[in-house]
C-alpha cells in the first residue's frame, strides 16, 4: 500500500516546472566582486532563487540581486538550483552561506578552496561530476581552473539548501574590493 500522498499533474503545469539550458536568461549576478578582474562569470539561476527579504550590501542572494529575479522554475521547495560558466582564472571571492551550497562541475576542472579551523585556504580540484558540498558558516569560492584554451569557458552547477538563501562576501573580499575600487560600502 502506497503511504506517501499523491496527485496526477497537468502537462501545462509541468511544463512550468522544464528549464532547457539553451533558454536560460544568465547575468553578471550583480555581486559584489561581479566586475573585478578574476570573478567575471556568467550566474544562470535555474531553480527557486529569491532575494532575501531585509538585506542588502554585502548580503544577498548567493546569485545576486540581478540573476535572484531570473529563475527559469519559479518554486520555492526547500533547495535551489544554477550554473556558474567561467573562462578559466575566474570565479568569485571567498564568501559564506548560510545554508549548504554543493558543486558539481558539469565541464572543465573546478578548484573548490575554503578557510580551515585556522584561517588558512585550503581546496581539493573537483573534475567532471565530482562532487564538493560546503555546510553553512564555512567561507569559501570557486574558481575554474580548467587547462587548454584560456577562452573556453566551462560550467559548474551549484545547488544552495533553503528557499532564500543568503551569501555575503568575507570582510578580507570586500577590503579588496573597496581597495580595488569596483565596490563601495553602502552608506
Amino acid at each position: 500500500m502506497e503511504k506517501l500522498p499523491r496527485t496526477g499533474l497537468p502537462r501545462s503545469n509541468m511544463l512550468k516546472r522544464v528549464a532547457f539550458f539553451k533558454d536560460l536568461k544568465g547575468s553578471d549576478g550583480g555581486l559584489p566582486d561581479s566586475k573585478m578582474k578574476g570573478c567575471i562569470r556568467t550566474l544562470y539561476n535555474v531553480i527557486g532563487f529569491q532575494p532575501p527579504k531585509d538585506e542588502g550590501g554585502a548580503v544577498t542572494s548567493p546569485v545576486g540581486d540581478d540573476a535572484s529575479r531570473l529563475a527559469a522554475i519559479k518554486i520555492s521547495e526547500g533547495f535551489n538550483l544554477g550554473y556558474c560558466r567561467a573562462k578559466p582564472g575566474n570565479g568569485p571571492m571567498m564568501h559564506n552561506h548560510d545554508t549548504n551550497e554543493t558543486f558539481i562541475p558539469m565541464t572543465g576542472k573546478w578548484r573548490c578552496s575554503w578557510e580551515n579551523e585556522k584561517g588558512e585556504v585550503e581546496f581539493v580540484d573537483a573534475g567532471l561530476l565530482d562532487v564538493v558540498s560546503f555546510p553553512p558558516g564555512v567561507a569559501r569560492r570557486f574558481e575554474n581552473v580548467t587547462s587548454g584554451d584560456p577562452n573556453e569557458e566551462s560550467i559548474l552547477m551549484f545547488v544552495i539548501g533553503g528557499d532564500g538563501p543568503k551569501a555575503e562576501f568575507t570582510d578580507k573580499s570586500m577590503e579588496i574590493l573597496e581597495g580595488a575600487g569596483v565596490w563601495k560600502k553602502p552608506a
